[in-house]
C-alpha cells in the first residue's frame, strides 16, 4: 500500500488534485485581498464564484472554447460586483448587507439559468441524479486535467505575483492600501477614495468570476447549482489571514488543496472514510490555521467603513 501511495503516477495525480482544488480559492482570495486592502469587504464571494462558474460552463459548452469560458466567467463576476460598487462605495450602504445580498443573488441567478438552459438534460422524474449535466466533450479540458492546459495554471500564479508586486512596490498600490488604512489622507493628497475602491471591487469580482470558471471547467469539469459549498466564504477567511501578503494567501490556499486531495486519496486507497468527513477535513484545517494565527492578523482600519469626504 505504501508503494502504491509513493508511486510516480499517484504523486502526479495528487499534485494535480492539490492545484485543482487550491486555485479557485487562490484566485478568489487574491481578488478579496485587493478589495479588503482598499477598505471594501466582499461578502458576496460565494455568489460571484457561482455566477462565474455557470457563465464559464455555459459559454464553453456552447462554443467549445476553453478560453472563451474563462473570459466570460471573469466578466460575469465583474458585472455582479457592480451592485457592491454602486451601493456600498458610491452610496455608502452597509457592505455586509450588500455582500449577503450578492451571495443570495448569485446563487439564485446561477441556479435559475442552469435550470432554464439545461432542463432538457435532466433525467425523468424519479431518476437517481436530478442534476445530470451534459458532457463537455468539445472543451479541451474536462475534469482536473490541469496540465493539459498549463496556460491557465501559469496565468493564475503570474496574476498573483503581479498583484503582490503592484500592492507593495508601486505608487498605485500604495494609494489603494491608503484607501483602506487612511482614506482621509489619500483624499487630502489628491487621490480619489471612491475611484480606488471602485476599481478594487471590480477587480475582485473579476477574480472571483475567474475562480468560479476554474472550478467549473478544470476542477470539476461541470457545473451544478451550489457547487461551491462555502468556498467563497473560505476565500474571505484566507484573505483575512493573509493580511495583504499574497505569499500567505498562496500558502493557505495550497494547504486547503492538500487536505482536499489527501482526504480523497485516503478514501480511495487506505481508509474507507465517510464522504462527509472527507468534505469537512479541508475546512477543519483552515479553522486550525485561523485559531493559531488569527491574533496576528490585522485588518485595514477603514475596512467596511463608508467614506464620506470631509467627515471626521
Amino acid at each position: 500500500m505504501t508503494a502504491q501511495l509513493l508511486s510516480e503516477a499517484f504523486l502526479a495525480a495528487f499534485l494535480v488534485a492539490v492545484l485543482a482544488s487550491a486555485l479557485p480559492v487562490l484566485l478568489a482570495a487574491v481578488g478579496e485581498t485587493v478589495g479588503e486592502q482598499s477598505g471594501v469587504l466582499g461578502l458576496g464571494m460565494e455568489g460571484l464564484l457561482l455566477v462565474g462558474g455557470y457563465a464559464a460552463f455555459a459559454t464553453a459548452h456552447a462554443s467549445g472554447s476553453f478560453w472563451a469560458g474563462f473570459a466570460i466567467g471573469a466578466l460575469a463576476g465583474l458585472l455582479l460586483s457592480t451592485p457592491l460598487m454602486v451601493l456600498s462605495v458610491w452610496l455608502g450602504v452597509n457592505q455586509i448587507v450588500v455582500g449577503i445580498g450578492i451571495t443570495l443573488l448569485g446563487t439564485g441567478i446561477s441556479s435559475m439559468l442552469y435550470d432554464a438552459r439545461f432542463a432538457d438534460s435532466k433525467p425523468r422524474l424519479g431518476a437517481a441524479d436530478p442534476w445530470t449535466v451534459p458532457p463537455l466533450s468539445e472543451i479541451p479540458v474536462v475534469g482536473p486535467a490541469l496540465f493539459a492546459q498549463p496556460g491557465m495554471f501559469t496565468i493564475a500564479f503570474v496574476i498573483t505575483a503581479l498583484v503582490s508586486f503592484w500592492l507593495h512596490r508601486t505608487a498605485p498600490g500604495l494609494r489603494l492600501r491608503a484607501a483602506g488604512q487612511r482614506p482621509a489622507s489619500l483624499d487630502a493628497a489628491g487621490g480619489s477614495v471612491v475611484r480606488t475602491r471602485s476599481l478594487a471591487v471590480l477587480f475582485g469580482g473579476a477574480m472571483a468570476g475567474l475562480g468560479g470558471a476554474y472550478l467549473a471547467l478544470v476542477s470539476a469539469g461541470t457545473f451544478t447549482p451550489g457547487m461551491t459549498h462555502g468556498m467563497g466564504f473560505l476565500a474571505i477567511v484566507v484573505a483575512m489571514l493573509g493580511r495583504g501578503r499574497l505569499r500567505w494567501v498562496v500558502a493557505i490556499s495550497l494547504i486547503y488543496g492538500v487536505f482536499v486531495a489527501a482526504g480523497t486519496a485516503l478514501q480511495l486507497t487506505v481508509l474507507a472514510l465517510p464522504n462527509d468527513i472527507v468534505t469537512m477535513l479541508p475546512f477543519v484545517a483552515v479553522m486550525v490555521v485561523l485559531i493559531l494565527f488569527a491574533r496576528r492578523s490585522t485588518l485595514p482600519p477603514a475596512l467596511a467603513v463608508p467614506y464620506v469626504r470631509g467627515a471626521r
